[in-house]
């Protein structure tokens, strides 16, 4: 037999092995999602599957382990429309924003009046109304608890034909928004970024007492690797333990200090912070 003979059976047989593994999905059920993860990787590995339908199917695992407070636009960054608005002060927010959908609030954001959707305001715009009211246009407000499934939530849209929802608290106080833009993002999102590995740590060494921690990081599990005594009775995360001592969402390389200890923002986006920078000294 050629060499060339033998590399070709040799990845045959190696290609029939990685469809046989891919096949096991459908057919023996993987003991846990860290098995279905491997096996996906691996048919990427051997090409069975491309690297953007790969991160694909994570985010969609991943989505399936979220709440809703984990992708909600928080309420510092929420573009809402006071009730008093005119069109002429709509009409302002809608194109510096480049949104389709507001929320209507009253004094504060916590006086939710419902949501406005950029088309009905045109069409009013069109038409030149002279009497435009905005309480006549604005629409129900889907409001959800901040602690619901995002894989629920995203059902829901789907059957309810929403695209966004108001998030409250526990106390009752609106905490932010959703959308099903927002959802998909994390699904089919930033692909192959500086900072999203393959494997990706939540805790990675960069040098001596340096560590950069992925947000999601529970507070509990900080704590436990670095002897830290955070309290994780509001927060259950880095990231919102940062974001609730910013008073709102810090910027990219900004530096926030919790209890004494620096935090760097090394990666956030709109909705929340994705990766910091701590010094332990």
């Amino acid at each position: 037999m050629t060499e060339d003979q033998s590399r070709k059976d040799s990845d045959a047989d190696n290609q029939k092995s990685w469809l046989s593994k891919l096949a096991n999905i459908f057919t023996d059920e993987p003991q846990n999602r860290e098995d279905l993860i491997q096996i996906l990787q691996e048919a990427h590995n051997n090409d069975l599957v491309d690297v953007d339908a790969l991160n694909m199917m994570k985010g969609a695992l991943k989505v399936s382990e979220l709440q809703v407070r984990q992708v909600m636009v928080p309420r510092a960054q929420m573009v809402v429309v006071p009730q008093t608005s005119s069109i002429e002060d709509i009409l302002p927010i809608i194109v510096e924003s480049g949104h389709s959908r507001f929320p209507v609030v009253g004094e504060d954001k916590d006086e939710l009046e419902g949501i406005l959707l950029a088309k009905d305001v045109l069409k009013s715009f069109v038409k030149k109304e002279a009497d435009f009211n905005l309480k006549d246009i604005i629409r129900s407000a889907v409001v959800i608890p901040e602690s619901k499934q995002v894989n629920i939530l995203l059902n829901e849209f789907r059957t309810t034909r929403n695209h966004m929802a108001i998030i409250i608290d526990e106390y009752g106080g609106v905490a932010g928004l959703v959308t099903i833009e927002d959802i998909l993002e994390e699904i089919v999102g930033d692909i192959d970024d500086e900072y999203d590995n393959h494997e990706d740590p939540y805790v990675m060494k960069v040098a001596d007492n340096v560590f950069r921690i992925n947000a999601l990081t529970t507070i509990t599990e900080f704590n436990e690797q670095f002897r830290t005594g955070f309290n994780d009775s509001e927060f259950d995360t880095i990231g919102g333990l940062v974001a609730s001592e910013a008073g709102r969402l810090p910027e990219t390389g900004e530096i926030i200090k919790v209890s004494g200890v620096n935090f760097k923002i090394i990666k956030a986006n709109k909705r929340r912070v994705e990766f910091v920078e701590v010094d332990l000294g």
